[in-house]
């Protein structure tokens, strides 16, 4: 698998990625709080529990839970900006910091906003459909990500990207080589049995809803695959 640094892909219809920036600040602020806070519990509230969204049921609650209950709808929204650890966290966001850039900039701010949150909503919808009958709750912002990551295939497959191969070998390769890589395992991964603490269902369904959403929210006369782009 490779880490991305750097993609030799300048900007050319905004003059800064806004959005994604403001993306990044948001996710490590909550992170942040949700540290010192220390309560694990008060943040799996904020995540996708797949029994509970699909649950209609008509169980009382107790009056001293109330308080704390939240729209089970929501947390579709919410579960995207909470991780788990630094890591979890470092890793969505460097991804996000070199490739939502461009795709932010074939869309504009406000389309690339809604683009990142519909990606994650409907990764986490996917994940939930798959695991109905799970009760752990779901966090992490890896399906809006992977909404991103298939944009960002589907309009610069040519691109020139940085990466450290094994975490160590520093390489420059194209973006469809780079992500190409990720993108098959994760749809390997989802035919394995399932184990472990990663949702790849969510990483699906996010790369599903990206490619299927910048055929329709990019720019009018921006292409896609990288037409009549030379690269060297």
């Amino acid at each position: 698998m490779f880490v991305p640094i750097h993609d030799e892909n300048s900007l050319k219809s905004i003059p800064f990625q806004y959005v994604t920036v403001s993306l990044i600040v948001v996710n490590v602020v909550v992170f942040m709080l949700s540290v010192v806070g220390g309560d694990m519990v008060a943040v799996a509230s904020f995540g996708i529990i797949p029994k509970e969204l699909f649950d209609t049921s008509l169980l009382p609650v107790p009056i001293e839970e109330q308080v704390s209950v939240r729209p089970t709808q929501l947390t579709l929204f919410t579960y995207m900006f909470f991780h788990g650890d630094v890591l979890h966290l470092a890793g969505n966001m460097l991804f996000l910091w070199v490739f939502g850039d461009n795709v932010e900039d074939a869309m504009g701010h406000l389309k690339f906003l809604a683009f990142y949150l519909m990606c994650g909503m409907f990764a986490g919808y996917m994940h939930a459909w798959i695991e109905p009958n799970s009760a752990i709750p779901l966090i992490g912002a890896s399906g809006a990500v992977a909404g991103v990551i298939a944009a960002y295939l589907m309009l610069h497959p040519r691109v020139r990207v940085w990466v450290l191969a094994f975490k160590a070998i520093p390489l420059r390769i194209s973006a469809l080589l780079a992500l190409g890589a990720w993108v098959i395992m994760q749809f390997v991964m989802v035919l394995l049995p399932q184990a472990g603490p990663v949702a790849w269902w969510a990483h699906v369904g996010g790369l599903i809803a990206g490619a299927v959403l910048v055929l329709v929210m990019r720019r009018p006369g921006v292409p896609l695959f990288d037409r009549h782009l030379k690269v060297a």
